[in-house]
């Protein structure tokens, strides 16, 4: 496992980070291929908190946990994203086609336009990711798994068309597909 550690407003010692390794790490044996850690320090309110993101295979995991102990909150992030990584894997297996949380994903860069009637609105920021063949109902678990409001992927039941999956205000999910 691939580790990447950024601190906001903290320093961190040697020892500190060598426990997260530890403990994150072991959570490698849930996957088949190498995978990224991005471990954030924090420290607000005369609180210690941590993000946890794992990234493997496309797919996303991350936690935030914050406490007054910065090693009692390393411990308990591992544990919430240990049963997050268990009951989004078992419920792919179950729910799902097989091999669902095997597939190598597809890169697709997504690149602004540049036309003239665009000219007037600002891009601060861009965002590249492999947009990975799945079903709507895979979708909305990632899409749940990260706590967004939406996601986008190439859906494997419509030739694998170009879709977005978002979370309605009514609690339901919405579809978006495109044409081809």
């Amino acid at each position: 496992m691939k580790f990447t550690f950024t601190e906001k407003k903290i320093k961190v010692a040697d020892e500190l980070r060598k426990y997260a390794e530890k403990k994150i790490g072991k959570l490698d044996r849930f996957f088949r291929i190498e995978s990224e850690a991005f471990i954030t320090f924090d420290y607000e309110r005369g609180r210690y908190k941590i993000e946890v993101t794992i990234k493997n295979n496309g797919m996303f995991y991350r936690v935030t946990e914050a406490t007054s102990d910065m090693f009692a909150t390393i411990d308990s992030a591992v544990a919430k994203i240990e049963s997050q990584i268990r009951k989004h894997k078992s419920r792919l297996s179950k729910r799902l086609r097989e091999g669902a949380t095997d597939l190598e994903p597809r890169a697709v860069t997504l690149e602004p336009g540049a036309e003239e009637g665009e000219q007037e609105f600002r891009i601060v920021r861009t965002k590249r990711f492999p947009i990975k063949p799945m079903t709507p109902e895979e979708a909305i678990l990632q899409m749940n798994l990260l706590e967004h409001t939406f996601f986008v992927f190439r859906n494997s039941e419509n030739n694998d068309a170009f879709s977005v999956v978002y979370a309605r205000n009514d609690g339901g999910y919405g579809l978006i597909e495109g044409d081809e």
